[in-house]
C-alpha cells in the first residue's frame, strides 16, 4: 500500500531529537527553528515531559470518558492558573481543527444562530466546519461550502462595524487568530480585537480566539489575544499543548452553559495526553518560558531588522515572519541543505520562525550567523 501523497516533503529521516536540535538517520545535526510547525513548545524530548508520559504509561494509557479521569481536572486547574483564566471551563479533544470545530458548534448551540464571521488569509483547520472558515478555496471541498460563513478583510475595523450594523442579530460568532500563522505572521491589531469584543457583546455573538498556533505562550503571553487586554468567549488550542503528543482543547467562558451530549470525544482527554499536557504547563511555569519567548523573540526581531535584504520583519515572541525578495528565493532551502537549519514557510516568499519557547540566545545567534552568511553569498 502506498501512502496518500498529501505534502511535498524533505528527503530527511529524523530519528533523534533533544531541545532545539534534531538528528537524521545519517547522524547529521539540525537546528530546529520550525518546532515541527509550532508544536514543540518546551523543547524536543524534555526530560520532565518524557518521565511524566513514561510514568503514566506504566499505570494506564487509555480508558474512555465514561469514567472519571482525575488527570483532566488536574490539567484544567493548571491551565487555568498558567493562562490566567481560572473561571473558564475546559473541553479536551485531539487537534486544532477539532478544537475549532467544537468552538464553532458550541457557539451555535449557545445563541441558536448560524452566521460566522471569519477573515481574509485566516486558517482554522481542514475538517468540515473548520475549513469552511478557512480562507483558502483550494482546500475547501464542495461539501464544505456554506453560505453561513462571511469573510471580511483582516484588521478592517470599518468593514467589521458595517457588517454588524446591517446583520448583527444574525451573527453567531467571530473567529480570529491573534497572529495569523499560515496567513504569513499577520498580527491582529489591539484595536481590532477590542472592537470584535465590543461588537460581540453588543449583538450577542461569540468571540472565538483561535490560539492553535499563536497560543500556549508562543507570543510571549499565554494567548496572543491577551496583548489587546480582552477576554474571548472561547479559546481554541492544540499545537504546543502536548509538545508533540496529540491533544487539543477549548477553554470556555463561564457565560456558556454546558449540556450533556452537546459535545463529545472518544480519545480527547485520555490519560497519556493529559500527562503530556500537564508536563508542558509545569515546564512553561518552572522554566519561565513565556518570558524567554518574549526576550529571545525580541532579540531575534531586533537582529533580523538589521539585515537590509529582509523585508517586513514582524511577529511577537517566538512567532516571527519576514518577507524574502525574489533574489533570495532559495534562502529557506539553502538554510536547510547547507546550514542544517529548519525554518517554516507561508506562501512563497515568507519565512516563518516557530522554534521551541526554550530557544537559547546561543542557538538564536547560530541561526542569525547562518542567515547572514547565506544572504551575503
Amino acid at each position: 500500500m502506498k501512502l496518500f501523497d498529501v505534502y511535498p516533503v524533505n528527503d530527511i529521516d529524523i530519528v533523534k531529537a533533544a531541545g532545539s536540535y534534531v538528528w537524521d538517520d545519517k547522524g547529521a545535526e539540525y537546528l530546529d527553528m520550525y518546532g515541527g510547525h509550532a508544536v514543540i513548545s518546551i523543547g524536543h524530548t524534555h526530560p520532565h515531559w518524557v518521565k511524566k508520559i513514561e510514568d503514566q504509561l506504566e499505570k494506564i494509557a487509555f480508558y474512555s470518558n465514561s469514567i472519571k479521569i482525575p488527570l483532566q481536572q488536574e490539567l484544567a486547574d493548571k491551565l487555568g492558573t498558567v493562562s490566567g483564566k481560572n473561571n473558564y471551563q475546559l473541553f479536551l479533544c485531539n487537534s486544532g481543527a477539532e478544537a475549532n470545530e467544537n468552538a464553532l458548534k458550541l457557539a451555535s448551540f449557545h445563541n441558536g444562530r448560524k452566521k460566522i464571521i471569519a477573515f481574509s488569509n485566516g486558517f482554522h483547520g481542514r475538517t468540515s466546519l473548520a475549513v469552511s472558515v478557512t480562507d483558502n478555496p483550494s482546500i475547501v471541498a464542495p461539501v464544505n461550502e456554506t453560505e453561513n460563513v462571511i469573510f471580511l478583510p483582516f484588521n478592517d475595523e470599518e468593514a467589521l462595524r458595517n457588517y454588524f450594523k446591517n446583520n448583527g442579530k444574525d451573527v453567531c460568532a467571530v473567529i480570529v487568530e491573534g497572529i495569523q500563522g499560515v496567513g504569513g505572521i499577520r498580527i491582529a491589531s489591539d484595536s481590532f480585537l477590542q472592537l470584535i469584543r465590543a461588537l460581540c457583546d453588543e449583538y450577542g455573538a461569540v468571540f472565538i480566539a483561535d490560539s492553535v498556533q499563536c497560543g500556549y505562550g508562543r507570543s510571549g503571553k499565554f494567548y496572543s489575544h491577551d496583548y489587546a487586554g480582552i477576554n474571548a468567549d472561547i479559546y481554541s488550542m492544540a499545537k504546543g499543548m502536548g509538545n508533540g503528543f496529540p491533544i487539543g482543547a477549548i477553554s470556555i467562558s463561564p457565560t456558556i452553559a454546558p449540556k450533556h451530549f452537546m459535545l463529545g470525544t472518544t480519545f480527547g482527554g485520555n490519560h497519556l495526553a493529559c500527562a503530556a499536557a500537564i508536563a508542558v504547563l509545569e515546564v512553561i511555569e518552572n522554566e519561565n518560558l513565556l518570558q524567554n519567548a518574549e526576550d529571545i523573540g525580541n532579540y531575534l526581531m531586533t537582529e533580523l531588522k538589521k539585515i537590509p535584504e529582509l523585508q517586513d520583519v514582524r511577529g511577537k515572541g517566538l512567532m516571527i515572519g519576514f518577507d524574502v525578495p525574489p533574489k533570495l528565493s532559495e534562502l529557506r532551502k539553502n538554510l536547510l541543505q547547507k546550514h542544517k537549519i529548519f525554518t517554516g514557510q507561508a506562501k512563497q516568499n515568507v519565512i516563518r520562525l516557530l522554534p521551541s519557547l526554550a530557544l537559547t540566545k546561543i542557538d538564536a545567534d547560530k541561526f542569525l550567523k547562518a542567515l547572514k552568511e547565506e544572504v551575503a553569498s
